[in-house]
């Protein structure tokens, strides 16, 4: 079966993972995360893409971003990369490709869905230091973070809105939620309600989530 081309449905948040290449680390001291988002913020910039939340562990990115335009996305992501890949290649004496192939991405939607998200990437191991937790709970201001609406209704003061979203980061997904969110990213899904879904599989012009199990029901007989 032909691979499907990537899910990407301007003005909605999507949710991208990128991992290193057969599991290997992607980053190997604090001097190449900053690198990193030395280039994200130019990469963001050059395309008008905004940046919801992200994520930088030892072995994988993740970010959830909202693309202007369906070649925003592969554009930075494209930018991104050479960048970083080049310079993490220089500094470590080593060549050739850091990342699994190319990135994955679903698009997720607004409500319920895009908070979940958030709260996934925010309570990822190691986000607390280099990721969009401290700037939602109020620890120190990040330029490269837009806060989705979703955020902002959590209260009418920094304050409440830092502590609502503490309360729901201490509280974390239950693993069947973040089973649905990761497994769509993996594989270029939509997260979110059926009306959802048809939205965007008529915006993407293709399937938006997986065909369900086994042959279709026979028609009964005329």
């Amino acid at each position: 079966m032909a691979r499907l081309s990537r899910l990407v449905v301007p003005g909605q948040a999507h949710h991208l993972v990128q991992r290193g290449h057969n599991g290997q680390p992607v980053f190997l001291d604090e001097q190449d995360r900053r690198l990193y988002l030395e280039a994200l913020r130019d990469a963001l910039r050059s395309q008008g893409v905004v940046l919801h939340a992200y994520a930088l562990q030892d072995q994988q990115v993740q970010l959830l971003l909202r693309p202007p335009s369906e070649a925003a996305l592969s554009r930075m992501m494209q930018a991104l990369g050479r960048r970083y890949v080049a310079g993490f290649n220089r500094r470590h004496g080593r060549s050739g490709t850091l990342w699994d192939g190319r990135f994955r991405a679903g698009v997720v939607q607004g409500g319920t869905p895009l908070l979940q998200c958030l709260r996934l990437i925010d309570g990822l191991p190691g986000a607390d230091r280099w990721g969009s937790a401290p700037h939602r709970l109020g620890r120190q201001r990040d330029p490269l973070v837009t806060d989705p609406t979703e955020f902002w209704q959590l209260g009418n003061t920094p304050f409440e809105r830092e502590a609502a979203y503490g309360a729901l980061l201490a509280q974390g997904l239950s693993a069947a939620e973040a089973a649905r969110l990761e497994h769509a990213a993996a594989n270029g899904w939509a997260h979110g309600d059926a009306a959802f879904q048809a939205q965007m599989a008529e915006a993407a012009g293709r399937p938006v989530r997986p065909r369900p199990r086994g042959r279709p029901p026979r028609a009964a007989p005329a």
